[in-house]
């Protein structure tokens, strides 16, 4: 499990590098205007995204069980399936993101100076959507076929072409916002183009042998990975409403928390891989009928889990102020970093809550319940922090503490009912599996 793990963390770090070079590009060399043009842009560009992004998951589970199952025949028509579904999906999210930019933009409060960087910023990032999806089904693919390594390998060198691109765009063409958003654009091309190409390719059940759609795997993909997807919309609705309450703070409070969020959003990636894991070995032993090890992976993956939140975030908070000076370097900025840390100091602490709520949902939707978790998250997490916001920051004006701890809070409550679920789930069918033992002919 580890060693499936670790390609995966080091697969999604280096995703999340986009961003970061985004971010440090322009904080160094165009300014906090320009950074926290970038930074707003993240919960936007989720909200939109996340309802596709979804249906990679449900991709992700099919082939997994599939797989365990020895349903090769079936993994290559989901594959096939796969690619058709992103780019279409691709096309509109991309299409609907650049025509919504900039009154969602101007809808959540943006600061005048952030909003005229931020709009051609995300147009540009939409651009590369059909890029983005493509990739995100392929890998989840892969991964479910226990490959982790190919998907790390061509995410690193598109990340190495967007990171030349940035230098290219902001100090050669001097385009600023715009720039960095261009060259992401064009490094999520690069990142699909190769892995589409591998598969096509390969030999073994992921191989892709043309543009063709299998109704029953869309279908079935679309009830597994929809709720899914709705439950990252939510998710990305309520971070946009905490957005909105955070850009009222101004253009410093938004910049730092920019840092502080693209800083903890590596420690959010290490654990969310925990949560890929969970999802793909769960899945494989369902298919396989190997329903004890569920136990044992579940322990796992929680243990793991919370080592990586435990020391990653204590590592945000020891040396967080350090690591904001590359995004705001400078006495000028010592207002952002300190911004930043407000930030870094709740969640370092408090993170590896997200994690093991995370891995809870991951468990269920490999056990194939994709509804209840999306209700559960619905509830826990988006419902209590639009409440928390409206009756509870008023009560705090300028306060910017009393909003972050919301996120450790609803954590908590949402990972606790999961893990009830899950009990429930794997006791049940246990019972199940061993009655049909019972009476099973000899």
């Amino acid at each position: 499990m580890i060693l499936f793990t670790l390609p995966v963390i080091a697969t999604g770090v280096i995703q999340l590098l986009f961003n970061a070079a985004d971010l440090a590009v322009v904080g160094q060399f165009t300014g906090k205007a320009a950074m926290g043009a970038v930074g707003c842009c993240g919960a936007l560009i989720n909200l939109i995204v996340n309802l596709f992004m979804g249906l990679s998951v449900g991709a992700g589970v099919m082939a997994a069980q599939d797989i365990g199952a020895k349903r090769y025949d079936s993994v290559h028509r989901l594959a096939n399936t796969a690619v058709s579904t992103s780019l279409v999906g691709g096309l509109a999210v991309g299409i609907i993101g650049f025509v919504a930019t900039r009154p969602m933009l101007t809808l959540m409060g943006t600061p005048d100076d952030v909003l005229e960087e931020a709009v051609p910023y995300m147009r540009a990032y939409f651009c590369g959507m059909p890029g983005c999806l493509l990739y995100n089904f392929l890998a989840s693919i892969l991964r479910s076929n226990g490959d982790t390594k190919r998907p790390l390998l061509f995410l690193s060198l598109s990340g190495l072409a967007n990171v030349g691109l940035n230098f290219a765009m902001v100090l050669g063409l001097h385009l600023g916002a715009l720039g960095v958003g261009i060259a992401t654009a064009v490094s999520q091309y690069i990142s699909a183009a190769m892995i589409l190409v591998y598969m096509l390719r390969v030999d073994g059940c992921c191989r892709i042998t043309g543009l063709s759609v299998d109704m029953a795997k869309l279908k079935k993909m679309i009830l597994i990975g929809l709720p899914a997807g709705l439950q990252g919309t939510l998710f990305s609705l309520s971070n946009v409403i905490v957005q909105s309450s955070i850009n009222s703070y101004g253009t410093t409070v938004v910049a730092g928390n920019t840092a502080g969020s693209n800083l903890d959003g590596f420690l959010y990636i290490a654990m969310n891989s925990v949560y890929h894991t969970a999802l793909t070995f769960v899945g494989q032993n369902m298919g396989a009928g190997k329903y004890r090890r569920i136990k044992k992976i579940s322990l796992e993956c929680v243990g793991l889990v919370t080592f990586i939140g435990v020391v990653l975030g204590a590592v945000l908070v020891l040396l967080g102020d350090k690591m904001l000076l590359i995004y705001a370097p400078g006495a000028e900025n010592a207002d952002v970093v300190k911004a930043g840390m407000n930030r870094l100091l709740v969640m370092g602490t408090s993170y590896f809550l997200c994690g093991l709520m995370d891995v809870g949902c991951g468990l269920l939707r490999g056990m194939g319940k994709t509804i209840l978790p999306m209700i559960v998250s619905l509830v826990g997490s988006c419902v209590f922090r639009i409440g928390w916001i409206m009756l509870v920051c008023p009560q705090f004006p300028g306060n910017i503490l009393v909003l972050y701890i919301s996120y450790p809070i609803s954590w908590a409550i949402t990972a606790g009912v999961h893990y009830g679920c899950l009990a429930y789930f794997y006791r049940k069918l246990i019972r199940k599996s061993t009655g049909a033992a019972t009476v099973a002919p000899v």
